[in-house]
């Protein structure tokens, strides 16, 4: 309504100014002719008054039209958290509701490329949510250009273009605009008028800004999901390259203890049966950094069984609430079982020592073993392949480590990372970067900490 106020009251300013002009003009010339000073002197600020006066006036638009911007800007705004969850019904029908009061439209629908997702206003019953699309809007769907109409009937099924300025009858006017991901029309958003003086080029503007930034709102849902589908691929192919080896090894030892030691090859079998549970759990799931060193500690338990306990000997240290940092799973166990498998030499103990610490904003987390160790080219090879490969042992690189260093940057940022120092028969250390994330557990609140660390997460996503 108040869209509709300025937009009308600018144009009686107009008018007015004009009439004033000529009266003044008149009331000057006959000032003149008759040599009236006084007259003159009065009609001639009075034109200077209305120039003045209409120059001031010419600015109107451009205000009207910043005001149209940044109502648009604030609506975007507002409807950015909701366009997150895509084109659903309860997202859309927010967002309907959101910029209805915005615009000087009777009503705004949202729809899919088949049906009407959500409408708000009036004639609500004549779009219901699950109608099929009307003709305009397949037009604009297939040309993924901004459209007006003439709607004849309450179906839109009969319409007419509609030509701005142009008096036309109708039952009632619109504006559609698609919206487009990378190019292709997923739906669109239609603003519903009463009458076709509301449609002005301000109403057209307002549109077509509304159908861009929820284009882009979708485009960035629509990388994010990609993003999510691909961490989930990468985690899905860390659970395929698990050992089978390691599989078939760690039932063996559990079959001869049962003779040897029973309780011991009982508890094994809770250990390899979580861990293998674990292994295979939801790959969205983020869980505290102190799980993912619980779940490296049974793989380890495990092993020492096969190789006895005094093959592998483990010291950690992780400092204070570093633990309850949320990471994506896989993180640190694959980088010790790489150390077990290409670094243990044919006698002696392994040493692997792993650490958590706070370097200012950032975590880091190392594992660091006196094993075999590889060349740098070997090194530098892991973080540059994505398959398994070879390494100075002959015995392959294992888990490729790019996986690693790919999913942290996703979840922490560019500036994570992986970093390898490598030595032939002196060990390598493996160090994660986690950028950001020493402030993430600075900011979670007292006593909630994985919870709280859970609800900034996804603030700041």
């Amino acid at each position: 309504m108040r869209r509709w106020f300025l937009d009308h009251a600018a144009l009686f300013l107009r008018i007015l100014m004009v009439v004033g002009v000529v009266v003044f003009l008149l009331v000057l010339s006959i000032g003149i002719a008759s040599n009236n000073v006084i007259s003159t002197m009065v009609s001639g600020a009075g034109l200077a008054v209305v120039i003045v006066f209409g120059g001031t006036l010419l600015l109107v638009p451009d205000s009207v039209r910043l005001q149209a911007t940044e109502r648009t800007l604030m609506m975007a705004s507002s409807t950015l958290e909701h366009i997150r969850g895509g084109l659903t019904p309860e997202c859309c029908n927010v967002i309907c509701q959101l910029l209805l009061p915005e615009t000087s439209a009777t009503g705004v629908a949202i729809t899919n490329t088949e049906e009407v997702i959500a409408y708000a206003g009036e004639m609500a019953s004549d779009y219901p949510p699950g109608s099929p699309n009307t003709a305009p809007t397949r037009e604009v769907l297939g040309s993924k250009r901004v459209e007006t109409f003439v709607a004849m009937d309450s179906s839109d099924q009969n319409y007419r273009p509609f030509i701005l300025g142009a008096e036309q009858p109708g039952r009632s006017f619109g504006i559609i605009v698609p919206l487009l991901v990378q190019d292709r029309a997923v739906g669109t958003i239609k603003l519903y008028y009463r009458q076709g003086v509301q449609i002005d080029r301000t109403q057209l503007a307002i549109a077509k800004g509304l159908g861009e930034l929820l284009s882009t709102q979708l485009s960035a849902y629509e990388l994010d999901r990609q993003a999510e589908l691909t961490a989930r691929a990468e985690v899905k192919a860390l659970q395929a390259q698990i050992n089978p080896h390691f599989l078939f090894n760690s039932l063996n030892t559990i079959a001869s203890l049962t003779r040897t030691d029973p309780a011991k090859a009982r508890d094994l079998l809770r250990e390899f049966s979580v861990y293998f549970r674990r292994t295979l759990d939801n790959p969205e799931t983020r869980i505290p950094l102190s799980s993912e060193l619980e779940q490296t500690e049974r793989y380890l338990k495990i092993e020492r069984a096969r190789f006895g306990e005094d093959r592998i000997v483990v010291t950690e240290e992780v400092e204070a609430e570093c633990g309850d940092l949320l990471v994506p799973s896989f993180l640190v166990q694959p980088i010790v079982e790489n150390s077990v498998r290409h670094g243990m030499r044919d006698e002696g103990a392994l040493h692997i020592d792993i650490t958590v610490a706070r370097d200012r904003e950032d975590i880091l987390v190392s594992v660091t073993d006196d094993g075999l160790g590889m060349d740098k080219e070997t090194a530098s090879r892991l973080l540059e392949e994505t398959s398994p490969a070879p390494s100075n042992t002959g015995k392959g690189a294992g888990i490729a480590l790019k996986n690693v260093a790919d999913r942290i940057q996703r979840f922490f940022g560019d500036e994570s990372g992986v970093d390898i120092v490598s030595r032939l028969g002196e060990g390598t250390c493996v160090t994660l970067r986690l950028s950001g994330a020493a402030a993430l557990l600075s900011e979670q609140p007292d006593g909630a900490s994985v919870a709280g660390q859970a609800e900034l997460l996804g603030r700041l996503e």
